[in-house]
This record gives structure tokens, C-alpha cells and sequence, in this order.
């Protein structure tokens, strides 16, 4: 079993020293722990060591872990999110990082002002163009932002990307570069600000904090190896 508090210990001391090589304040970036999969008796040991915000990718395990745990933590959503899990998403958490279309950022707002919420959301950028990932192309972002830029009840907090997996973490700081840049370039072209950058995961997010990540999401690093849903 993982020994969780002295891995936390050892991400955040890496977290730090990769602020400091890139000339930035540790306030600025967020460690969110992935506890999808596991159990609220592993999470829990996540929450002995401090760790407050964590990460979840489907609607109802959220709900029942949520409904088991303190309700001073954070949590977030960072799976592919479907119309027809909007209502039941945005009560649980904060923010979600899989903003994928201009259709579901207004969906998302409508049921977000029906609740009486204010959720934050990432626009997720399919940077690397790759079927199976969804996501926003380059292209499709200066016009989407400036409808989106019109919606009252969801909180644009910036872009996410999942580049193409590379076992070299320096080979990934390309794609962090493009989505820093690209975050640049659209604030420049439609006046809307663009704080967070949701970027790097276990392998790599060192070398996203270098390249301008504001929130990063780890996972295997903190609890080992997944454990694999039950199929029988």
C-alpha cells in the first residue's frame, strides 16, 4: 500500500521547487489529488496529510463519496461531461475542467442560474487534434469565447489540455507551451481574461508548473497503482 502522507510531502516539495525555477509564487498553483477509483477510506488518509481539493470523473461516485466526507473539502470535475449529467454535476462541485462545446457551456449556464449556482469551468483544447479526446480545436476558441463571454452564470476560469501521452516529461513541455501561448494570444484577441491553466498530471506536472500551470492533477503519484473497477 502506498504510503500516501509521504508522497504528498514529496509532491509538494517538488511542486515548490519547480515555482522556484520558474520564478513563481506557490500561491498560484494548486495541487488537486485524482481520487477517482479509490475508496473514501484511502482519500481519507489524503485528507489526514491536508490535502483539501481533489478530482472526480464520474457523477456518481462523486455523489456518494461526497456524501461521506467532510464538507469543508473541495472537489472537481475532470471527466467528459455529458448534457444529461449537468444537473446532477453542478451541485457537487466547484468547477469542472471539461467545458468540450459551445452548446454545453450554455447548457451549463441554464441549469447553473435554475440552481442558483455559479460553478467555474475550463475549456478543454484538443491541442494535439486526436479523435478519441474531445475538446475544442485552436481554431474554434476566438468565436466560441466570444459567445461564451456573454453567459452570466458559469465563471470562465481559464483552458485545460490533456496533451498526447509522451513517457518523456520534457517531450510534453511543448504542448504546455502551445496552451500557455494560445491562452496569451486569445486574451489579446477577445479581451477576456484567461487566469487558470489546467495542465499536468502525475508524470509531468513539474514541467507544466514550469510552463505556467495554475492547477495540476495527481493521481497514481499520491495512491499508486489504480485499483480497477470490480467487473463482476
Amino acid at each position: 500500500m502506498a504510503d500516501i502522507t509521504a508522497n504528498l510531502a514529496e509532491i509538494r516539495g517538488r511542486l515548490e521547487e519547480a515555482t522556484k525555477r520558474s520564478g513563481r509564487d506557490l500561491a498560484d498553483v494548486e495541487l488537486m489529488v485524482v481520487s477517482k477509483t479509490w475508496p473514501v477510506s484511502v482519500i481519507e488518509e489524503a485528507v489526514e496529510a491536508g490535502q483539501v481539493l481533489f478530482g472526480e470523473n464520474k457523477v456518481q461516485d462523486a455523489g456518494e463519496k461526497i456524501s461521506q466526507m467532510s464538507p469543508e473539502l473541495r472537489w472537481h470535475f475532470i471527466g467528459h461531461l455529458q448534457r444529461n449529467k449537468v444537473r446532477k454535476v453542478l451541485p457537487l462541485v466547484e468547477a469542472v475542467h471539461s467545458i468540450d462545446s459551445v452548446k454545453l457551456a450554455r447548457y451549463c449556464d441554464t441549469i447553473a442560474k435554475e440552481l442558483g449556482l455559479s460553478p467555474a469551468v475550463y475549456l478543454e483544447v484538443n491541442l494535439g487534434g486526436e479523435e478519441k479526446k474531445h475538446g475544442f480545436t485552436k481554431g474554434e476558441l476566438e468565436s466560441a469565447l466570444t459567445e461564451l463571454r456573454e453567459l452570466q452564470n458559469i465563471r470562465i476560469a481559464g483552458l485545460m489540455c490533456i496533451p498526447p501521452i509522451e513517457e518523456d516529461a520534457g517531450k510534453a513541455r511543448g504542448w504546455f507551451v502551445a496552451l500557455r501561448e494560445l491562452r496569451d494570444e486569445l486574451e489579446r484577441q477577445t479581451g477576456v481574461v484567461l487566469p487558470g491553466l489546467s495542465m499536468g498530471m502525475s508524470h509531468d506536472y513539474e514541467v507544466a508548473i514550469e510552463e505556467g500551470a495554475t492547477i495540476v492533477r495527481v493521481g497514481s503519484a499520491v495512491f499508486g497503482k489504480r485499483i480497477k473497477p470490480a467487473t463482476d
